[in-house]
């Protein structure tokens, strides 16, 4: 969610105040709008709550380590994330980029490398976000949010759009109701899971008509997935 008149919409979590206040300064100078947690959860709850073009994440967090952090937003979402580390030991930059990482820096860095790490992680995102997405017969344009099967315009709803390109972006894997519910609907959604299986049930009927292409897939016990 890029804010008018902005670059990006970045989350700092890093529990050193000094360091974060003068990444915020320096974010909000470059033309970023920014916003700041010291801890774990308090990260992790901004995460969930707000949709951020980017995040900043220190491993050595108060409460809930970055790791974990990194880990339970890839659950939910893919917002490109940029891991900073007082170590710099092959173990480390390996654990945080096979938690789901895009990039990571090393404590001391200088601004200037930062702003480039940012700007390249955020180049790509847009790259993978302009690109046409097909799957058999169906093709997803991100930019215009329209969608076509076997090269007939569908006509979806903002929420079945959204839970198809969610499942588009998380094909093949097995993706739990509560997963769906959180990064389709939002982290305060008040309703149940049951709304998921009445979506899903309306994007079936719109993928499945009039052909024998089955794209969206019950997985027993645990939700759905989509695969060709």
């Amino acid at each position: 969610m890029t804010l008018p008149d902005t670059k990006g919409y970045v989350l700092i979590v890093e529990d050193e105040k000094n360091l974060a206040r003068y990444l915020q300064l320096e974010l909000e100078n470059e033309g970023y709008a920014t916003d700041v947690a010291h801890d774990g959860p308090s990260g992790l709850e901004k995460a969930f709550e707000t949709s951020y073009d980017l995040i900043l994440l220190d491993i050595m967090l108060p409460e809930l380590s970055g790791i974990e952090v990194c880990r339970r937003i890839r659950e939910v979402s893919e917002v490109p994330i940029i891991m900073i580390t007082a170590r710099g030991e092959v173990p480390d930059i390996v654990t945080g980029l096979d938690s789901g990482a895009n990039d990571y820096l090393s404590k001391p860095f200088a601004i200037e490398e930062l702003f480039a790490r940012i700007r390249a992680v955020l180049r790509h995102r847009e790259r993978q976000a302009t690109q046409e997405i097909v799957i058999g017969d169906l093709s997803i344009h991100p930019n215009a949010r329209r969608v076509f099967l076997a090269d007939e315009e569908m006509i979806l709803t903002p929420r079945e759009y959204d839970l198809l390109y969610y499942l588009v972006q998380n094909k093949e894997q097995a993706i739990s109701r509560e997963q769906i519910l959180t990064s389709v609907w939002g982290f305060d959604f008040m309703g149940n899971t049951n709304v998921v299986d009445v979506y899903i049930r309306y994007l079936r009927n719109k993928l499945e008509k009039g052909t024998s292409q089955k794209l969206i897939h019950t997985v027993r016990g645990v939700g759905y997935t989509l695969r060709e």
